[in-house]
């Protein structure tokens, strides 16, 4: 057994994690948590001055309550076999012929309806939103695009972090068994492209609701609304592997810094985007499962097993975007070295 997945020893492992990557987080992140913080108190002392209550945080948090607890009870794959898988079956049935096909394809419509629910909670803010706030932009939601280009440098350091990380975590046992969570996945590429189509659907809006609706909706809380949001980011991971449910802890404080700090969700998705494919892929390569058939059941192959360079040469490449950023900012951080340490 792999001295790791002893519960004696693997509990534990968070904690020096937590120890060692919280200092990094905070030197990165410090400036932008100040600027949330004086951002939020400046919201507070102008209600008072008015004499007026911030309804958004209420609203949000309601909202929040009521999503996250729908998409549990009526979101989860066991709801679809319990009450959709029957009429998907009859439909099929009276149907014969038609493109809807149970017997081939019914683990997909089971992963399609679990991202259709959270696609929909997570998207429902939106639609609800402007019926309270109608002052308030929807594009505010971290849905700006303006900027976006100058932090991509972020992203890129982000993968050359992350990469090495699934590399050594995708050894361990419980992520090859739980990855991908459609276990189909390997069967084609056409079972391989609409998973991840619907994976990515889900992680847009899992970005859209956590890091662009919750912390636009709680500024008055100041840096304190990227932590609230941490507690259900971290809870809806639960029945995931566990160091992966610990690392929400620290991907949920980083994801909401960028997005603060970018004012926009799109870095984060893209991390969250790409680690979640390679996982899948580097998943599938350790079990001998990446896809060769076009579709399942076809004669067409085509075989690609050179997954593991393509993940490094991404990574190099997120390294030489580093590169460029460090070589131009080279003039600010002499010029920052000269006047000293600052406050």
């Amino acid at each position: 057994m792999n001295w790791v997945e002893l519960p004696a020893i693997k509990w534990a492992i968070p904690i020096p994690l937590l120890i060692v990557v919280a200092p990094f987080v905070w030197w990165f992140f410090r400036s932008t948590w100040r600027e949330l913080d004086a951002e939020g108190l400046a919201i507070r002392r102008d209600l008072a001055a008015r004499n007026e209550i911030d309804y958004r945080p209420m609203i949000a948090l309601t909202l929040v309550a009521l999503i996250l607890t729908f998409q549990d009870y009526y979101g989860r794959p066991d709801f679809y076999v319990r009450h959709l898988h029957a009429v998907v079956d009859r439909y099929a049935k009276a149907h014969p012929g038609s493109i809807v096909d149970p017997a081939r394809w019914d683990e997909l419509y089971m992963r399609g309806w679990w991202g259709l629910t959270r696609v929909a909670g997570y998207a429902l803010p939106l639609l609800v939103w402007p019926l309270f706030f109608r002052r308030d932009h929807l594009a505010d939601f971290g849905l700006r695009v303006r900027g976006f280009s100058a932090h991509a440098w972020i992203y890129a350091l982000c993968v050359v972090v992350m990469v090495p990380v699934l590399l050594l975590v995708a050894r361990q046992p419980d992520f090859a068994d739980y990855y991908p969570m459609y276990k189909q996945a390997g069967r084609s590429w056409l079972d391989f492209g609409l998973w991840e189509t619907i994976y990515l659907a889900q992680f847009f809006g899992l970005e859209l609701f956590f890091r662009g609706f919750w912390l636009r909706a709680m500024r008055s809380f100041g840096s304190g609304a990227i932590w609230s949001m941490v507690v259900p980011y971290c809870m809806i991971h639960y029945g995931k592997p566990y160091l992966e449910a610990s690392a929400a802890i620290i991907a949920g404080v980083v994801l909401g810094s960028l997005a603060m700090r970018t004012r926009s969700i799109y870095a984060g998705f893209l991390v969250h985007a790409t680690v979640a494919v390679l996982m899948d892929i580097l998943a599938l390569e350790r079990r001998k499962m990446l896809p060769s058939a076009l579709v399942p059941g076809g004669k067409t192959h085509v075989e690609f097993n050179h997954w593991t360079a393509v993940i490094w040469i991404a990574w190099a490449l997120a390294l030489a975007v580093l590169a460029v950023k460090v070589r131009r900012s080279l003039p600010e951080i002499r010029a920052a070295v000269r006047r000293g340490p600052s406050a």
